[in-house]
């Protein structure tokens, strides 16, 4: 079985003393490749460092809107110039966040209008971070449409199912987390399984929201995607192996961009 760990955060400290020990397990489990997703600047660098590191890695580089405010005036150049990077694969995490308060709503729009234009530019594609602002995320979405063609993906997807509806006409790709195993999480199961079998990710957002039924399990690491790879499986009707086949095929459409 070969999964694809779309959204993990292996800069973390959690995995600071034992990285090579969280890929190793990751790679027992079936998981062979693994995104390492930059929210700052600096830990956009260590991604690309765990990518030449390991086979299995890719990187992506950004800088995640509750993290804009502590960016320095040369920290997007910065962005810009990792982002032509052979083992980079996409840009991110981007996004907008009501939920916290740690940047200036205005200052994270910019910064996500910067993501999806460089995506333009490079063809790389841009991973959204989305809390509390679904209306937000899609207004800046169609304009940037009008621009270019947008390839991306609604990263931990919690959305309603009429955003993921407009999510899938604007070309996107839907991807869960652990979020989806948890037992008060009907609604949400029942939007994944709306989504068609051409735009379905799924990622560990490790070391967070580890899947039930190791939900008390800390931190969460990419070993444990298939725990929510075969909740996903069951509320689709398929088996394991199909979902795994289909969500690896689409990464790998999304991310294979052949720079490495």
């Amino acid at each position: 079985m070969h999964l694809y760990d779309t959204h993990a955060h292996l800069d973390d400290e959690p995995f600071a003393a034992n990285l090579e020990e969280v890929v190793s397990r990751a790679n027992a489990s079936g998981v062979l490749d693994i995104v390492a997703i930059g929210t700052t600047v600096d830990s956009s660098e260590k991604t690309v460092e765990i990518a030449e590191r390991f086979e299995c890695v890719q990187a992506a580089v950004g800088i995640q809107p509750n993290y804009c405010a502590q960016a320095q005036d040369s920290d997007w150049d910065r962005i810009v110039l990792l982002a032509q990077k052979n083992r980079v694969v996409a840009l991110g995490e981007t996004g907008l966040d009501r939920y916290w308060d740690y940047t200036p709503f205005e200052m994270q729009q910019d910064y996500f209008k910067r993501h999806l234009i460089l995506s333009g530019q490079t063809g790389l594609p841009f991973i959204v971070h989305m809390r509390d602002c679904e209306a937000d995320i899609l207004a800046m979405l169609r304009d940037e449409r009008r621009r270019s063609v947008l390839s991306g993906v609604m990263h931990s997807f919690t959305g309603s199912a009429d955003t993921l509806q407009e999510c899938l006409e604007l070309g996107l790709y839907i991807s869960f987390a652990g979020m989806v195993t948890f037992k008060k999480s009907d609604l949400l199961r029942t939007v994944a399984k709306s989504v068609p079998a051409d735009r379905l990710l799924i990622e560990t957002d490790a070391p967070y929201l580890s899947p039930h039924p190791v939900r008390g399990t800390r931190p969460n690491e990419p070993a444990l995607l298939v725990h929510t790879a075969q909740c996903l499986a069951e509320v689709r009707g398929v088996e394991l192996q199909q979902l795994a086949r289909e969500t690896t095929a689409n990464a790998q459409r999304l991310f294979g961009s052949g720079r490495y």
